[in-house]
Protein backbone atom coordinates (compact mmCIF):
# COMPACT_ATOMS: atom_id res chain seq x y z
CA UNK A 1 0.00 0.00 0.00
CA UNK A 2 1.14 4.01 -0.73
CA UNK A 3 2.19 5.23 2.90
CA UNK A 4 1.07 8.52 1.48
CA UNK A 5 -2.22 7.64 1.15
CA UNK A 6 -3.07 5.97 4.65
CA UNK A 7 -3.54 9.64 5.91
CA UNK A 8 -7.27 10.45 5.97
CA UNK A 9 -6.38 13.68 4.85
CA UNK A 10 -4.20 12.83 2.38
CA UNK A 11 -6.54 10.53 0.92
CA UNK A 12 -9.72 12.80 1.16
CA UNK A 13 -7.50 15.20 -0.75
CA UNK A 14 -7.10 12.86 -3.63
CA UNK A 15 -10.74 11.64 -3.91
CA UNK A 16 -11.93 15.47 -4.19
CA UNK A 17 -9.61 16.05 -6.54
CA UNK A 18 -10.51 13.06 -8.51
CA UNK A 19 -13.23 14.55 -9.75
CA UNK A 20 -12.09 18.02 -10.58
CA UNK A 21 -9.96 19.45 -13.01
CA UNK A 22 -8.77 22.17 -10.34
CA UNK A 23 -9.31 22.82 -6.76
CA UNK A 24 -9.06 25.51 -4.26
CA UNK A 25 -7.26 25.50 -1.36
CA UNK A 26 -10.23 27.38 0.65
CA UNK A 27 -12.75 24.58 -1.35
CA UNK A 28 -10.73 21.55 -0.20
CA UNK A 29 -10.07 23.15 3.51
CA UNK A 30 -14.30 23.14 3.98
CA UNK A 31 -14.91 19.97 2.03
CA UNK A 32 -12.58 18.02 4.09
CA UNK A 33 -13.08 19.59 7.01
CA UNK A 34 -9.37 20.76 8.64
CA UNK A 35 -7.67 23.60 9.56
CA UNK A 36 -5.55 25.75 7.20
CA UNK A 37 -2.27 24.41 8.43
CA UNK A 38 -3.15 20.93 8.81
CA UNK A 39 -4.18 20.65 5.29
CA UNK A 40 -1.02 22.57 3.92
CA UNK A 41 1.39 20.37 5.47
CA UNK A 42 -0.58 17.54 3.72
CA UNK A 43 -0.80 18.76 0.36
CA UNK A 44 2.77 19.73 0.95
CA UNK A 45 3.85 15.89 0.96
CA UNK A 46 1.10 15.02 -1.89
CA UNK A 47 3.06 17.98 -4.09
CA UNK A 48 6.62 16.76 -3.21
CA UNK A 49 5.66 12.94 -4.20
CA UNK A 50 3.96 14.33 -7.68
CA UNK A 51 0.78 13.22 -6.85
CA UNK A 52 -0.77 16.92 -7.16
CA UNK A 53 0.25 19.91 -8.73
CA UNK A 54 -0.25 23.42 -6.89
CA UNK A 55 -0.60 26.46 -8.76
CA UNK A 56 -0.23 30.14 -6.94
CA UNK A 57 -2.17 32.96 -9.14
CA UNK A 58 -3.53 36.15 -7.85
CA UNK A 59 -7.61 36.43 -8.74
CA UNK A 60 -8.59 40.03 -8.06
CA UNK A 61 -5.28 41.12 -6.48
CA UNK A 62 -5.39 38.35 -4.05
CA UNK A 63 -3.37 35.46 -3.58
CA UNK A 64 -4.79 32.18 -4.94
CA UNK A 65 -3.58 28.67 -4.60
CA UNK A 66 -5.30 25.78 -6.42
CA UNK A 67 -4.58 22.08 -7.26
CA UNK A 68 -4.37 19.64 -9.42
CA UNK A 69 -4.18 15.76 -9.38
CA UNK A 70 -1.43 14.74 -11.84
CA UNK A 71 -1.02 10.99 -13.92
CA UNK A 72 1.57 9.99 -11.30
CA UNK A 73 -1.16 10.82 -8.50
CA UNK A 74 -4.06 9.14 -10.12
CA UNK A 75 -2.02 5.88 -10.89
CA UNK A 76 -1.30 5.91 -6.63
CA UNK A 77 -4.43 6.07 -5.99
CA UNK A 78 -5.64 3.12 -8.02
CA UNK A 79 -3.00 1.40 -7.16
CA UNK A 80 -3.85 1.63 -3.62
CA UNK A 81 -7.54 1.14 -3.74
CA UNK A 82 -6.64 -2.11 -5.96
CA UNK A 83 -4.63 -3.42 -2.87
CA UNK A 84 -7.13 -2.29 -0.49
CA UNK A 85 -9.31 -4.28 -2.39
CA UNK A 86 -7.20 -7.22 -2.56
CA UNK A 87 -7.18 -7.41 1.30
CA UNK A 88 -10.41 -7.41 1.42
CA UNK A 89 -11.30 -10.40 -0.36
CA UNK A 90 -8.78 -11.98 0.99
CA UNK A 91 -10.28 -11.23 4.60
CA UNK A 92 -13.91 -12.56 3.12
Amino acid sequence: MDELLLSKIRLGAIAELLSSEWITFPTLVRSLGTTNGNLGAHLLKLVDAGYVNEEKTFVDKRPQTRYRLTRRGREAFKKHVGEMQTLLRKAI
